[in-house]
């Protein structure tokens, strides 16, 4: 039977083997599959790995027990579930294609040509997709040309590299930082949102390399470069293809962006039901503040709103109408005037919104009487800046639209408000779900330690400093599931606390997970800032969802 881990209060990672094999990952698609058409209440996510299936949950609208009966139920059945797909990819091998082609022949004692011969002679199992959207890891790889990870990985690898890391390979889907040796290059698109499914290689399916002649495929940086309408182009994940400023589809009522500030994005309530092509949940790093601001503003608990980091934005309004911010206190003024947390405010054609500076926590949400009309990418209007779906981080010049103004009651603040932290936060977790590869030491050292986030920390996870290192396996794990609020520990041993834009999968062994009500607690710290754990148990961490929920059911 397969092994049930728990990862935090709301996701299951189930275990078929402890190894990289056709016939585990065959279960697993298989169990992951049924799952997926089951559409078990309460269930956000299903997610395949090589050897692992994730299931994302409502912890308050289902329980562990139930989808753990369902998990074993379903992997009992049949293996072969669906027919797999066969896509043939076109590759131009060597030279400015594939600058590792080289390194990687001399390393396996061949020739270039015959590292081609080899790569393109066999099929591959898409056994999972993670790192970006649409990034599949294939294998297996002939041993003979397996290459290990570049010492100094490249800051930029080019859209549609063709790369080899041991027995895996796999095509980059947009340009971004990555190790893997490049041996060949591709015009086939990995990954377009507006494509159904948007991944074109997904869980089971069958891929072969077809060599190129050189210069048949076109200029790659061009063909690249044409970006279709609404994607996100390569080069610059988050930018407009043209560059120029968002322009408001409705002109009778927007607001226009004076100064973006540090980091002023569109959220909401996250990207889910897209793990198993690759694509983050993002959404706002606070899901507590941006339910309290939608609340005050009469709209949906996940409706998109903006989240400001820090300080420095401002706003012009349009159009008469109002306005509700939740979450840190950074400032706000109305023209000049304080603009109250959790409240309805009202302001008339031409006011200006500021964020004048931070008082308390790292970012506020701002809700409009009226919803944030940008375009929904896979579903949702959260902006995910490493994939460039839902747009890009907002600046100067740009004008949102606004959609017509709620109509009907208004909710007030919930009956208790979860304080804001100032400097630093102390959070709850929960232990595993690796825990084979810590000793009880390397818990209660985490207990006991006070991390610093490091400058480097951001949406996709704060980079955590301590005094000591957590002690952890040194071995390489096999890259699973991940989860908001995973502290993962690298081989230095000082953790990576997993954000709104992480990863789907990660190789890193995760010591404990932050419980989902302390969640948005961490959200509204920045670098420089403190965080402690402590360990709780399942119960604490229902108890306290429950208590929330309560909170706005109490509201008037």
């Amino acid at each position: 039977m397969p092994r049930v881990r728990e990862a935090g209060d709301s996701t299951l990672i189930v275990e078929f083997g402890d190894r990289v094999d056709l016939d585990v990952n065959a279960r697993v698609l298989a169990t992951a599959a049924r799952l997926r058409a089951a559409a078990w209440p309460g269930v956000r996510d299903v997610v395949p790995t090589c050897r692992s299936v994730a299931v994302a949950f409502d912890p308050l609208r289902t329980g562990v027990a139930d989808i753990t009966d369902a998990i074993r139920r379903y992997a009992d059945g049949p293996v072969a579930v669906g027919a797999s797909r066969t896509v043939e990819v076109p590759v131009e091998y060597g030279g400015a294609a594939g600058p590792d082609l080289e390194e990687v022949a001399a390393g396996s004692r061949l020739s270039p040509a015959e590292v081609i011969a080899r790569h393109a002679s066999q099929p591959y199992r898409v056994f999972m997709l993670g790192f970006l959207p649409g990034f599949a890891y294939l294998g297996p790889v002939d041993p003979s040309i397996h290459a290990p990870r570049r010492s100094s990985p490249r800051r930029r690898v080019p859209p549609g590299s063709v790369a080899i890391a041991g027995g895996q390979t796999g095509i980059y889907p947009q340009a971004s930082p990555g190790g893997w040796q490049i041996v060949g290059r591709t015009t086939l698109r990995p990954f377009v949102a507006s494509r159904t499914p948007a991944a074109l290689l997904l869980p089971g399916d069958t891929v072969r390399f077809v060599p190129a002649v050189p210069g048949s495929l076109g200029a790659f940086d061009a063909v690249w470069a044409e970006v279709p309408s609404g994607e996100a182009p390569g080069e610059a994940a988050g930018e407009t293809p043209s560059g120029e400023p968002l322009q408001a589809r409705s002109p009778a009522r927007g607001l226009t962006v004076l100064n973006a500030g540090l980091m002023t994005t569109v959220q909401d309530g996250g990207r889910w039901g897209h793990q198993h092509e690759g694509v983050p949940v993002s959404g706002a790093m606070d899901l507590e503040a941006l339910r309290q601001a939608n609340a005050a503003i009469g709209h949906p608990r996940a409706a998109a709103a903006l989240e400001a980091t820090l300080s420095g934005l401002e706003l012009r309004m349009d159009h008469a109408g109002a306005v509700a911010i939740a979450g840190a206190d950074l400032g706000a003024t109305l023209d000049g005037r304080p603009v109250p947390l959790h409240e309805r405010t009202s302001w008339d054609a031409g006011a200006l919104l500021r964020l004048t500076g931070r008082v308390r926590g790292a970012r506020a949400y701002i809700a409009f009487d009226g919803a944030i009309d940008v375009a929904p990418s896979l579903g949702s209007r959260a902006t995910d800046m490493t994939s460039g779906l839902g747009g890009r981080r907002l600046r100067a010049g740009d004008r949102l639209a606004l959609g017509p103004p709620v109509v009907g009651s208004i909710r007030r603040r919930p009956a208790q408000v979860s304080p804001v932290p100032s400097g630093g936060a102390r959070v709850r977790v929960l232990p595993g779900p690796h825990d084979e590869w810590f000793s009880p030491d390397a818990l209660a050292l985490l207990q006991r330690t006070r991390f610093e986030l490091t400058p480097e920390s951001n949406r996709m996870g704060y980079r955590l400093h301590g005094p000591q290192p957590v002690p952890r396996d040194p071995r390489e794990m096999i890259s699973d599931a991940t989860c908001a609020g995973g502290l993962q520990v690298p081989p230095s041993g000082q953790p990576i606390l997993l954000m709104a834009d992480r990863q789907v999968t990660g190789g890193y062994p995760i010591i404990a997970t932050v419980i989902t009500a302390d969640l948005p607690m961490a959200g509204q710290l920045a670098p420089g800032d403190w965080i402690e754990f402590e360990l709780c148990t399942r119960v604490d961490a229902i108890r306290a969802l429950e208590e929330q929920e309560r909170a706005y059911g109490a509201a008037q």
